[in-house]
């Protein structure tokens, strides 16, 4: 793929696939054709507003359609994307409008009960560079907000523009040029906004698809928040580059998706493996046959789920994977992996990329590592070194056939009796304790040893001496925790990360 560019991308999708089934959100049913159609009217409308190459565009809503035109609207029109995480609190999502110097934003009128708009403005923060906000309704009829636009309103726009102005636009987009600001999930503090290059975008999403073995013939079910790298890079752009479908889900709901997955054939399903936990422990789950390839990751994946996701829920293929904004997917198992290796490694490298282990941190280096930070060149020269490795953060091994094993986060590492423990690994020992549906294990004060494990387990059935004696039969002492605490769930960001800070 190497040069090319998101809007050449929707462009070639619309000769490729035409009328096949491109965006399916409720009544909306769009073939390749038709999105391009859309995508272009979103482009001519963001010219109208004066919006120019280079531009920052921000988009604060859920997966649906709007998301997806939005996003792409933008692209075309040689703006650079900025997702905004919808659980994010206000304070921080306007911290993130004004170092992205956002434009326009694109915002949910009302999402869960909340108008995100509302309370942006409700803190009182000066926004000098945004020029236009279009309120999009997704619960209510539209109710007009001085100052701003509805979504049928701002589509309105595009008249105003000729589609020959928004093609000139389009083709003015090179490769190299920013392509989206993702910020990081702020799980170790203040975000940081990570800049990539439409071809980097392109490259890991086709290297994606191909692990993945994506076609046209799949149908593509995205729960994974399009704000995230893991439901744009690896959803809508995979979509487009192999003719799949792409269906976005707003909010996850077992009852609803198990409904999705039947009435609409759904074949391709990622998510954090508590998603696949969750369609599991439903009774009547109707039929789920035409599911195909599961990739999940993010999180501890016991053997025992990839077995059964295969068996129960009718998966050929499930994979999991290992990425991070600033590299968005390094390395992915392949289809014919076993049950054990997919469960316990996250696959080999992919879309370019060397990975090393210096130290005991995973680093990784290729053509799509991000291009750096925004406005920070300390961070980025904290994160890239000279030779061009980043530094993940994360601390992992790999074995002889290069699949790359995570072992934890280097700030998660607590220190017990002067030896290192890696929490990922007593969380991988406990998933395979009956009973144990979700675990967190974060280091506790202690005075004698300085510090020691803490587990959070959410299950069923279980005392504390069968969790602490289980793992006194598969680790070395100093690993094994020494509290342990009950919870009903487990505090967890949008793209499925523990929130350990939380726990601690």
């Amino acid at each position: 793929m190497g040069q090319t560019t998101i809007p050449a991308v929707v462009r070639d999708a619309a000769a490729k696939f035409g009328t096949s089934e491109a965006l399916v959100d409720g009544g909306v049913r769009l073939d390749f054709g038709q999105l391009l159609e859309r995508v272009q009217t979103v482009a001519r409308a963001f010219l109208a507003r004066g919006i120019g190459p280079g531009d920052r565009v921000a988009i604060n809503l859920p997966n649906t359609h709007h998301w997806v035109l939005s996003a792409l609207g933008a692209l075309y029109a040689g703006a650079v994307l900025v997702p905004v995480n919808t659980r994010f609190t206000a304070a921080e999502t306007v911290d993130l409008l004004a170092r992205s110097r956002a434009k326009a934003l694109v915002v949910a009128a009302d999402f869960l009960g909340a108008d995100r708009h509302a309370a942006i403005r409700a803190t009182g923060a000066a926004l000098p560079d945004l020029g236009t906000v279009v309120r999009v309704p997704l619960e209510q009829p539209h109710r007009p907000v001085e100052g701003t636009l509805g979504w049928d309103e701002f589509l309105a726009l595009a008249e105003q523009v000729p589609v020959a102005d928004a093609e000139v636009r389009a083709d003015a987009v090179r490769p190299d040029d920013v392509s989206d600001i993702l910020f990081t999930s702020g799980t170790t503090g203040r975000s940081k906004g990570v800049l990539s290059a439409h071809r980097q975008v392109v490259d890991v999403a086709a290297a994606w698809a191909e692990c993945g073995r994506v076609t046209a013939d799949d149908r593509y079910l995205v729960i994974n928040p399009f704000f995230h790298s893991f439901g744009y890079k690896a959803g809508i752009v995979v979509c487009l580059l192999t003719g799949a479908t792409i269906v976005p889900q707003a909010v996850f709901d077992v009852r609803t998706t198990l409904g999705v997955i039947e009435r609409e054939r759904i074949s391709v399903l990622p998510g954090a493996p508590t998603i696949f936990q969750s369609l599991l422990q439903e009774p009547d789950r109707g039929d789920t046959s035409s599911l195909r390839l599961a990739v999940t990751g993010a999180a501890t994946v016991p053997a025992s789920l990839v077995r059964r996701m295969r068996a129960e829920l009718g998966f050929e293929t499930v994979l999991t994977a290992y990425g991070l904004t600033e590299a968005v997917v390094v390395t992915m198992c392949r289809p014919g992996d076993d049950a054990e290796l997919v469960a316990s490694t996250s696959g080999r490298a992919t879309a370019g990329f060397e990975v090393a282990i210096r130290g005991a941190e995973v680093v990784v280096r290729g053509p799509n590592v991000m291009l750096g930070y925004l406005d920070d060149p300390e961070a980025t020269a904290q994160a890239i070194d000279e030779q061009g490795w980043l530094r993940t953060g994360d601390v992992g091994v790999l074995d002889d056939g290069g699949n790359l094993t995570i072992t934890g986060r280097l700030k998660d590492m607590y220190i017990c009796g002067g030896f290192n423990v890696y929490p990922a690994e007593v969380e991988h020992a406990l998933t395979e304790l009956a009973g144990v549906r979700d675990v967190a294990v974060v280091g506790a004060p202690d005075e004698r040893l300085g510090e020691v494990g803490k587990a959070f387990v959410v299950g069923d059935g279980l005392t504390a001496e069968q969790v602490i004696g289980f793992c006194r039969e598969r680790l070395a002492n100093y690993k094994v925790p020494r509290l342990v605490e009950f919870v009903g769930e487990l505090p967890r960001n949008a793209s499925g990360k523990v929130l350990k800070r939380q726990l601690r």
